[in-house]
């Protein structure tokens, strides 16, 4: 083992304060790196789903027979 004793691997001849730090700040980076990722990817995913929604609502209505007026039936040819 590089340290004879846990103090001194907390220590780590006198680089702890700065070794860990640097380990902390790593930690903390990387957990707010997901939360982001998993925020960022439910907000992705409602908007597709919202989208999608949009869509299926704008087809059907666009499927949807438009009303014949009586005015229309004059102008046609046949």
């Amino acid at each position: 083992m590089a340290f004879d004793s846990l103090q001194q691997f907390w220590e780590m001849g006198g680089h702890g304060p700065y070794v860990w730090t640097c380990y902390g700040v790593f930690v903390v980076a990387i957990v707010a790196l997901v939360i982001w990722s998993r925020a960022q990817r439910r907000q992705v995913i409602r908007r597709e789903q919202w989208q999608q929604r949009l869509r299926s609502h704008q087809q059907a209505k666009a499927a949807e027979p438009s009303p014949v007026s009586a005015s229309d039936l004059d102008n046609e040819t046949l």
